[in-house]
């Protein structure tokens, strides 16, 4: 506590504290996560976010290991490659004993390893005495639980909170509990084995003694709404171990002749697995840690189109989830209107009262566009003609709602506006309030049409033609043909804007566009409607210094009026937004530029921690011998940023897989010079799988097929 100040009853962390590294740890199984200090700890004061939550509430708001009353002395920590278990190595301090050190630092090596189930978190404390003489130790493990809602946590205020009930001492542990303004009675059981010498309000504490050389371990369960069979039930980390071994051997895996890069896929696929969620739906990947952990429409989908290629398994879950949830009726409350796709979904507290409208919010413009482009990448990846027929009346309101409530003016391009008070102001995937602006600053004024939202209902009307076509229904197919047409035609005229040399970040409410350079229209051209002259120019003013500042291509350029480095969407750099535009510049006939957005991220990946791309960093420019300026609040690990790497490698390869004609096409094939070989394996084409290898030989590319199932061809475009 001397890294403790209190002024006027709040409690704030002294700027010297090595409590603010800014290094946090995460932990996720499911609907469960757990985050914590380097030391494993989540004390009661430091960084806002610690605690465990489950389904939307902190069940734990503090835990903290004391040696003797001490904090004990980090020697080192991290979490298991695999992401299942956090490991921290501790000692003890010096222990004093009338003003002589009687038990000297690093006498005793402490283990800890916390792990997350579905529902709870696991701890064990192991010990061992190195000291020559016999030790006695007590061991204190303090636990709270303020119940509070995400939203809570993040700092929405509230009127009213449910009750703190008494905590419930027990013989192997401690209850706490609390019934919400909701009716629902929330409870944190910690079980202790062994069970603790003495058990207070928020205290578990422990006596041991121990000779030279003896080690003793001591395991802690604790649960989020326990149910009765598991009330005396201890975890053991070896289930956890299991189960992501068990879904790393499921996969299909790539491999390079490049270290650096093999440990960033390595990162972000272990990341992946562990922002999956199993839904009764399927998996589905929830959005980030800790605020963004639920279920999120337009960031699973393009998760799931980010990894489509690899995995479509994960594609089917994100479609049939979103499916389930898509909008019925018109509630302005929710931004909801019939067919659209779901934003967001929330559990907790806070959620079931409305007092957030997050429990299912619709504010979300490219949510709908883009839940038709997945089914029709989806189809064409795995050709699954009877899940194909029970997902179309699903496209089929999801075009409705283009045409119908999303245009509705009828000027032919998809507008939003909020209707809820409590709602997004903004609702594409730049929704911070001053993201949308003219070139001379001034906040855009609604209905606003994004300019890369207007590609996506053009692939969505592309991708929903190819299914009308797959299902028989060729009137449909042709007529969806000639929309998608008419629209690219209209969208060149008014969004193209040649004196910045690039598509209008959008169309205010005037209809007048906003002239600034912004990554918006990089993203146009992974969607097809860019005309190749318009490519073209885009291409080099994306690349040109003001926008790509050697990290990465900047959400908005430099020379704009609101551009700001350290803003959340004003002049960033994120991932997945580059990873998009690589898709778009490979499209597009540039592999070579969307390889040099890839070796960029490739740096990136090289100077942050665990190799984890952030959900977003700092806009600055490149300099010699610094890396990347991070944002302090961005989300890590977070799923469309791990999914980055697999879409970077596939804009540069060109790899399609046909299930129809059971082909895997690499068209146009392109390997920067750092990388001379990528191997593929176990990777899936109907109920067969592959292995082979691309190979970089001088300026061209070859394959090397290893192992194909029966009727897979690995087919070589130039």
């Amino acid at each position: 506590m001397d890294e403790v100040i209190q002024v006027d009853n709040q409690f704030y962390i002294r700027a010297t504290s090595a409590r603010l590294d800014g290094r946090t740890r995460v932990l996720k199984r499911n609907e469960t996560f757990a985050v914590c200090d380097r030391f494993g700890d989540m004390p009661a004061v430091g960084f806002p976010e610690l605690g465990l939550y489950h389904e939307g509430t902190r069940f734990l708001s503090r835990l903290s290991l004391t040696l003797d009353g001490q904090r004990p002395l980090l020697l080192s920590s991290g979490v298991r490659e695999d992401n299942a278990a956090f490991v921290a190595h501790l000692t003890n301090a010096d222990r004093m004993a009338d003003g002589q050190i009687a038990v000297p630092r690093g006498t005793l090596h402490v283990t800890r390893e916390c792990w997350t189930f579905s529902g709870g978190l696991g701890q064990i404390v192991s010990l061992r005495h190195y000291g020559l003489e016999p030790m006695d130790l007590a061991i204190s493990i303090a636990v709270d639980a303020d119940f509070a809602d995400v939203f809570e946590v993040r700092g929405t205020p509230r009127v009213r909170r449910g009750r703190r009930l008494p905590a419930l001492p027990e013989s192997a542990g401690l209850r706490l509990c609390y019934s919400g303004c909701d009716g629902v009675l929330r409870e944190t059981q910690v079980l202790c084995d062994p069970p603790p010498f003495d058990v207070e309000s928020q205290a578990l504490s422990f006596r041991v003694r121990l000779a030279p050389g003896e080690k003793r371990r001591f395991l802690q369960t604790i649960y989020c709404q326990a149910s009765d069979e598991e009330r005396s039930t201890i975890r053991l980390p070896s289930a956890a171990r299991a189960s992501a071994a068990a879904s790393s051997k499921a996969r299909a895996s790539v491999r390079t002749s490049h270290e650096a890069f093999n440990a960033w896929i390595d990162r972000s696929d272990a990341d992946l697995r562990m922002m999956t969620t199993s839904l009764p739906s399927g998996p589905y990947p929830f959005a980030g840690v800790p605020w963004f952990c639920t279920p999120f429409g337009r960031d699973g989908i393009i998760t799931a189109l980010e990894t489509l290629w690899l995995d479509p398994d994960l594609g089917r879950g994100v479609l049939s989830f979103l499916a389930e949830t898509q909008a019925d009726d018109l509630v302005p409350e929710r931004d909801a209107e019939p067919g659209k796709i779901l934003h967001e979904a929330r559990k907790g507290e806070m959620a079931a009262l409305d007092e957030i409208p997050f429990r299912r919010y619709y504010g979300s413009v490219d949510a709908t566009p883009l839940f038709v482009i997945l089914a029709a990448a989806y189809h064409e990846r795995v050709g699954d003609r009877e899940f194909l027929e029970a997902l179309w009346p699903h496209v089929e309101r999801a075009i409705e709602w283009i045409d119908v409530w999303g245009d509705r003016d009828g000027d032919g391009f998809v507008e939003y506006f909020r209707q809820s008070e409590d709602g997004l102001v903004h609702q594409g995937w730049k929704d911070a309030s001053d993201s949308i602006f003219h070139t001379d600053g001034s906040l855009a004024e609604g209905p606003i049409a994004l300019s890369e939202v207007q590609g996506y209902v053009y692939a969505a009307r592309r991708g929903a033609a190819t299914l009308c076509a797959a299902l028989g229904r060729d009137a449909d197919a042709a007529a969806l043909d000639r929309a998608a047409d008419s629209l690219r035609a209209r969208f060149d005229e008014a969004f193209w804007c040649d004196d910045i040399g690039a598509y209008a970040l959008a169309l205010d409410g005037r209809k007048q566009p906003c002239r600034v350079v912004a990554s918006n229209a990089g993203q146009v051209l992974m969607s097809g409607i860019a005309l190749p002259e318009r490519a073209a120019r885009l291409a080099r003013t994306l690349f040109a210094p003001a926008c790509f500042g050697g990290w990465g291509i900047r959400t908005v350029a430099s020379d704009e009026r609101r551009y700001n480095p350290m803003s959340y969407h004003d002049g960033s750099v994120w991932p997945h937004d580059n990873a998009l535009i690589a898709w778009g510049l490979a499209r597009s006939g540039f592999r070579d530029l969307a390889a040099r957005l890839m070796s960029a991220f490739l740096d990136v990946s090289k100077e942050v921690e665990m190799r984890r791309l952030p959900e977003l960093f700092c806009g600055f420019e490149r300099r010699e011998g610094e890396g990347p300026t991070l944002y302090p609040l961005a989300c890590a690990p977070q799923s469309w940023a791990a999914g980055s790497v697999f879409l970077f490698l596939q804009s540069c390869l060109g790899i399609r897989i046909e299930a129809e004609t059971r082909r895997i096409v690499l068209d146009r094939p392109h390997l920067p010079a750092y990388l001379d070989s990528v191997r593929f394996e176990n990777v899936g084409v109907g109920d067969r799988t592959a292995d082979f290898t691309v190979r970089r030989e001088g300026d061209r590319v070859r394959v090397d097929t290893r192992r194909l199932g029966h009727g897979i061809q690995v087919a070589l475009e130039r």
